[in-house]
């Protein structure tokens, strides 16, 4: 890599509302990651107002938090913290990383890291104690990213998702998040 492309100064933060260009903004970055095959459920670039119209659905959802990555101010990527709905006192105590995503021209700056530590944190002060997530076998970045961070795979999915006709496996992973779980298999 290029000196150049890692002088960028990041930074990570919870989203809470979209301020100045903040909408556009994710919404680039996604769509580029879409474009890179990595869109997070979207193979094909839905048109602007259907992903603006996700962005500011997601931010709005109870018990889902944004967490977004910037590169030089500009949001380059975002993930999301899901927990189970009230009524599932039995998996309470667990969360869903999803949505996790960098732009292409932002890669290479630490910004993936950034964003899943400051989903960790968050978590962590939530009360979660336990981090599930699943990806793409295609997503051979994220998923090196993934277990650099101790997430652990205990399955594979042969049919996991039809990207451009072909059927593409998934991961599950998980990360025990407090020191009653690490110690689990």
């Amino acid at each position: 890599m290029s000196g150049s492309k890692l002088s960028g100064a990041t930074s990570v933060e919870e989203l809470t509302e979209f301020k100045g260009t903040d909408l556009d903004d994710i919404c680039d970055a996604a769509e580029a990651a879409i474009a890179e095959g990595g869109g997070f459920g979207w193979v094909k670039k839905p048109l602007r107002h259907i992903m603006e119209a996700y962005w500011k659905g997601v931010v709005l959802v109870p018990d889902r938090r944004v967490f977004v990555g910037r590169l030089d101010g500009t949001i380059a990527g975002s993930a999301v913290l899901v927990r189970p709905p009230r009524n599932n006192e039995a998996q309470a105590f667990a969360g869903q990383l999803t949505g996790m995503f960098v732009a292409p021209w932002a890669r290479g700056h630490g910004l993936g890291r950034q964003i899943v530590e400051l989903v960790e944190r968050t978590a962590l002060e939530l009360g979660v104690e336990v981090l599930n997530l699943d990806v793409r076998d295609t997503q051979a970045a994220a998923i090196r990213l993934f277990e650099s961070l101790g997430y652990r795979r205990w399955g594979r999915h042969p049919a996991y998702a039809r990207v451009d006709g072909k059927v593409i496996s998934g991961h599950f992973l998980w990360k025990p998040l407090t020191a009653s779980l690490k110690g689990e298999p």
